[in-house]
């Protein structure tokens, strides 16, 4: 299933060319907030709400409207926790060993949705980057897990884009990966049932149509397993907490005003956002081959 929220958060399961409004088949949810709603859809989806969905799928008295007439908003509006993996890939085979297990929180602050837009703040970073990651979204509670027992805690998958400032004095996760629109994420989430293999995922990124980023989940240095071994022995993981998987450097480029950022990991549909720099900063186009050098250790 896709699930989307759409318009003024109204609840949805895409089906083809159409969203179908699924808020009266969760109006008994106590949710204050959209991701109250979500984390509770989420934490029942296999004894409650699965099949709820699936007759509604099919139901003449459900709402069924056309896609295109609706605005998709961030699917998990302002998950608890963001979990980004560091350094997790192989570079395309460039590096002979997994470098060492890493991650950082990324604000949920930084979340938006499709359609909307990166708005780079007026820092002195010397460069903002664009990073397609593959999200997982957490179904249970998971602490402790074994690697054989991850995927029971993966309710389903996620594209993010993983935006960031470099340069920043003194440089830190936090300040460069976390400010406010730097989290694009949707524009629905697939549940895990609709992919048979997330560790062999096509993820593409294009800036204004040009294809920038593109690679594949295999080339993970610490697999999906791993990583949910390793971050749920550090912190509790909790429904609609989301972990991305981190990024394959090769092909990163600039972001700067007026670009159109798009991306799609097979099966998860197409995120879009736009990008506006109110300085009207510049960078050289295409591929920074500084940075996918530096991380491949050329």
């Amino acid at each position: 299933m896709k699930l989307a929220f759409f318009n003024d958060y109204q609840l949805g399961l895409v089906k083809d060319d159409f969203i179908i409004n699924l808020m009266s088949v969760v109006s008994n949810i106590n949710a204050p907030t959209s991701q109250d709603l979500i984390n509770g859809v989420i934490s029942e989806f296999n004894t409650r709400y699965r099949s709820l969905f699936l007759n509604a799928s099919i139901s003449e008295s459900e709402e069924k409207i056309p896609l295109s007439q609706v605005e998709l908003r961030a699917p998990l509006p302002r998950p608890g926790k963001i979990v980004a993996m560091a350094a997790n890939y192989m570079e395309n085979g460039a590096l002979k060993e997994p470098k060492p297990i890493n991650a950082f929180f990324k604000s949920p602050e930084s979340v938006i949705g499709n359609g909307d837009t990166v708005i780079l703040p007026p820092n002195k970073a010397t460069i903002f980057h664009h990073e397609a990651e593959f999200g997982l979204v957490i179904g249970e509670t998971a602490k402790d897990v074994r690697p054989e027992e991850a995927y029971k805690h993966i309710f389903g998958y996620i594209n993010f884009i993983d935006v960031s400032a470099r340069g920043l004095h003194a440089p830190s996760f936090f300040w460069g990966k976390s400010w406010d629109t730097f989290g694009p994420m949707g524009p629905f989430i697939v549940t895990a049932d609709e992919i048979p293999d997330p560790q062999n995922i096509n993820v593409n990124l294009w800036i204004n149509g040009d294809i920038r980023q593109t690679y594949n989940t295999n080339d993970m240095g610490h697999k999906i397993p791993r990583i949910i071994e390793w971050a749920s022995s550090i912190t509790r993981l909790e429904a609609g907490d989301i972990v991305i998987c981190g990024t394959n450097h090769q092909g990163l480029g600039a972001l700067q005003d007026g670009d159109k950022l798009e991306m799609e990991a097979d099966g998860l549909g197409r995120l879009s956002v736009s990008v506006r720099d109110d300085l009207k900063r510049e960078w050289p186009r295409g591929v920074d081959k500084e940075i996918a050098d530096r991380v491949a250790g050329r």
